[in-house]
């Protein structure tokens, strides 16, 4: 069993030397972010992965908590083609439950995992600035520019960014974006190595039915046809554009893995099996 153990560091090591100095963005939500269990989990290898050198920017969502506090003020959630909609009270909530509890509990996590964490949102040094993307949206933004010198500032510092996406409008409006969206656009800007999507499912199925169809790895030309095909379908549609933007944006690799896997990330990152699909160029 020690040297079971043994093996499984000695064969990380290549990966940790391939990514020590590099940024990689993970986008953190679903199960993971829900189950107990997945969250210890996550910030726990968070915070490994900093210590030994990777330089992380966390991006999240909050969908749950932020249908949960609408439930209690009597607000109904609204989604339009899997956007929700976002009207002047709902902005309001997003932004208090997003950048105030979501944010700052995941910042209390790392520390209780003897990480170093700084909570940001998008408003922060205008991190992230948008439109407004339709009107059928309400406050839903479209991202127009990600200033990411605060980013840069926080890891050069030795911290992890926790970051939470809301952004500014060019007269002072307050926009809600899209996580997977933002975290290609910032590991575009931040130049990452990486871009790390958790999700619910276990990756690009060839037959959506069936698990062990998992594709493994997508080239961005392919995604065309995928579509036409119908195997990128659903949901997985801005999943797998949001890779392909990074991806052109000039991020390697761009990874669609399964959060409700105990240490995806690690699986990932550290390893030659990886956990889930890879969109590259």
């Amino acid at each position: 069993m020690k040297k079971d153990r043994a093996e499984i560091l000695s064969d990380a090591l290549p990966y940790i030397q391939q990514y020590a100095g590099k940024t990689v963005v993970v986008k953190y939500g679903g199960n993971a972010m829900t189950n107990a269990s997945l969250k210890q989990a996550v910030m726990s290898d968070i915070v490994l992965l900093s210590l030994v050198g990777i330089r992380i920017v966390l991006v999240h969502g909050g969908g749950p908590e932020i249908n949960a506090m609408l439930g209690k003020v009597g607000k109904e959630s609204r989604f339009v083609n899997g956007l929700r909609y976002t009207d002047k009270e709902t902005m309001d909530i997003v932004q208090m439950v997003l950048c105030g509890k979501v944010n700052k509990d995941l910042v209390d996590l790392l520390h209780l995992h003897k990480g170093k964490a700084v909570g940001l949102c998008g408003l922060d040094g205008h991190l992230i600035e948008a439109e407004q993307k339709d009107d059928s949206l309400g406050l839903v933004g479209e991202i127009t520019a990600v200033n990411p010198q605060i980013i840069h500032d926080v890891l050069d510092k030795g911290y992890i960014p926790v970051i939470s996406t809301v952004a500014s409008g060019a007269n002072g409006e307050v926009y809600n974006i899209n996580a997977d969206t933002a975290a290609a656009r910032i590991a575009a800007e931040v130049k990452a190595a990486n871009l790390i999507l958790m999700t619910d499912i276990v990756g690009l199925l060839e037959d959506k039915d069936d698990e062990n169809t998992l594709i493994y790895s997508v080239g961005v030309s392919e995604v065309p046809y995928l579509k036409k095909q119908g195997i990128v379908r659903g949901g997985m549609i801005p999943k797998i554009d949001c890779c392909v933007e990074a991806v052109r944006r000039g991020v390697p690799k761009a990874n669609i893995i399964d959060g409700r896997i105990p240490h995806s990330i690690l699986i990932e990152l550290l390893t030659n099996e990886g956990a889930g699909t890879m969109i590259v160029n």
